[in-house]
Parts: C-alpha cells; structure tokens; sequence
C-alpha cells in the first residue's frame, strides 16, 4: 500500500465524505508521479502517451516506477513528475478533446481524474495565501480546530523538513478585540517564506472548510513571542531534510519549478 493507495482507500470507502476525497486529491498532488511517454523528453517538452478510453482521452500517470514497468510489461519511456507540476501541465489546455488523468490504472486503485477536476486542482493549489497585519496581545491554547484540518496541517508540514526548526500553533487574541489562530514558523530558512505559507493556505484548502483561516508567521525561535506561543500552544516538530537522491535515469524534467516542462 502507497500512501495514495491509502488515500484512495479512504476515500472509496466513503464516496460522500468530501474531506477524503480532498485528502486524495492533496496527496495526489504532493506526490511524486511517472508519466507515460510517447517518446523520449526532449529538453523540457515531453510528449505523453495518450489512451482513447471511452470517457475521453486520458495520459498515464503510476505513483511507482513498478507499476509503470507492469502495466507496460516493456520498456518504455516516461518522466518523474511532481504530481502538482503534472495537474497545472493537463490544467486549461485548449485543444479539444481535453486529455484527463488515469492514475495506476491497471491496479485496484485506478482512478480517472476528469479534465475538470484537473482544471479545479490546479485552480486551488494555485491559491496564494494573502498578506495580513495583525498585532497579538496574548496567546492561548489552540481550541476548536476541526480534525480534518488538523490531519490535512500535518500532511503538509511533514514534508517541510528542513525549511524550520520547527512550528506552534496557538490560538491569539488580537489588537481591536479579534480572536483566531496562529501558526509559527520557527527559525525559518532564508527564502523558504512563501513556501511554507503556501503550505498552510493549502492544508486549509484541502480540510473543507470553507471559510477557515490561520495567520502564519515567521520567527526566531528565542524572540519573546516565539516563546509565549511555546508556553501555551502546540509544538510541532518537522521532520529532518530529506537525503538527497542518487541520480538515475531517465532525467525528470520538470523538478525546477521555474522551469515547468511543456506538452507536445
């Protein structure tokens, strides 16, 4: 079972819960994703192999190198994607038919993503957390946070290793008579900032709800506030950086989020 698969679960377990199939959806994103290909990438424009199903066109996307390898039962050429950078590629492409996403088909956790709920993934994750100024006066504990927010918060921090020493989060009673929640970033990586932030906006995207709202900002970890919010809040510890990869074969266009890859 991969993580996806786990999702996917959850998610067909329920058809109704809207917040399982929102988690699918974010770790459908979060992921890492092996393209099928026509033919070899060129540079960064890479020609998907397309499948006629009879809901529509759709490119092949496994979450393991093994499953890719299975279906094709050949060799054959393909690209690692991070599944955001896949989802914003198929987004609001012109050309009709639309092209759809099959994901691991040929496993019992296939799934199509329509070119609608591709155009709507994209339009969230795209969702920019805005600036704000507020003054807090106290910090309490946090109170209130629904669950699936929680689940959806811890999601994205875990993969936030080595962009902070660390988070807390505390509820904060505000200048003016406002009250909400604050999450902390402690001792942040210099440029790691909208990263992060972004991270929050869309844990709070994928919840469900629909009207929810952290404000988040950035500290270092022995200034007085910092410390306050630890007193009272909830620590969260993010996991140690990733080791980095050994490079393999075939190349992965795409991994350079300045440098998006292009369909042909």
């Amino acid at each position: 079972m991969t993580p996806l698969d786990t999702a996917f679960a959850a998610m067909m377990a329920d058809p109704e819960d809207v917040g399982a199939r929102l988690a699918y959806y974010a770790r459908l994103a979060d992921g890492e994703l092996y393209v099928l290909l026509e033919t070899e990438a060129e540079g960064e424009v890479l020609s998907p192999r397309v499948f006629p199903l009879d809901s529509g066109p759709v490119v092949l996307a496994f979450d393991r190198e093994e499953r890719l390898a299975e279906f094709t039962t050949i060799p054959a050429p393909y690209a690692a994607l991070p599944g955001r950078v896949l989802v914003r590629m198929l987004a609001g492409q012109g050309d009709a038919p639309r092209l759809g996403l099959g994901v691991n088909l040929g496993t019992e956790t296939a799934w199509i993503v329509t070119p609608e709920a591709l155009d709507w993934l994209a339009e969230t994750l795209d969702h920019a957390p805005q600036p704000a100024e507020a003054r807090p006066l106290a910090f309490h504990a946090p109170f209130g946070l629904p669950r699936a927010l929680m689940e959806a918060l811890d999601a994205k921090l875990a993969r936030a290793g080595g962009l902070a020493s660390g988070a807390v989060l505390a509820a904060a009673d505000y200048e003016g008579g406002g009250r909400g929640h604050m999450l902390a970033f402690l001792d942040a990586a210099g440029g790691a900032e909208a990263a992060l932030a972004q991270a929050v906006a869309e844990a709070l995207a994928f919840s469900g709800l629909e009207a929810g709202q952290i404000d988040v900002t950035f500290l270092p970890a022995a200034a007085p506030a910092a410390q306050a919010m630890l007193r009272h809040g909830l620590r969260i510890d993010l996991p140690e950086p990733p080791a980095q990869p050994e490079p393999r074969a075939p190349a992965a266009p795409g991994m350079d989020p300045d440098k998006p890859p292009r369909l042909k």
